[in-house]
């Protein structure tokens, strides 16, 4: 069985950086884009970054344009996400990926159809 595991997550104080992996186990499966969504609670699950999975052109989501950097290896199935200047609003469980049957870098969490179980990310001075 397919599966993607992050790993990464922690408490950090506010302005500080840290880096999210995630990486596929459990056999080889076809995908056209890699991403990254966070959910805080009561919240909805919101749109981080997403890359094609043959690389190129990376979107970010608003609130985390210029402050976080995603990177990715389709052909390794590795996932990686850099976050810089964290803000106590980062405060979410993130998670990674896969859309086996969209094209493209999508925004939207319904075209993404493998997930992670997610890492908490905490944000606190």
């Amino acid at each position: 069985q397919v599966q993607l595991v992050e790993s990464g997550g922690g408490l950090v104080q506010p302005g500080e950086s840290m880096r999210l992996s995630c990486a596929h186990s459990g056999g080889a499966i076809r995908y056209y884009a890699m991403g990254w969504f966070r959910q805080a609670p009561g919240k909805e699950r919101e749109f981080v970054a997403a890359m094609p999975w043959s690389g190129g052109d990376i979107v970010y989501g608003d609130s985390v344009k210029g402050r976080f950097t995603m990177s990715g290896d389709g052909f390794k199935m590795t996932i990686g996400l850099q976050m810089y200047n964290l803000k106590p609003e980062d405060t979410a469980v993130y998670y990674c990926a896969v859309a086996t049957k969209v094209y493209g870098p999508s925004r939207f969490v319904d075209d993404y159809d493998l997930w992670g179980q997610g890492t908490q990310v905490t944000v606190s001075a």
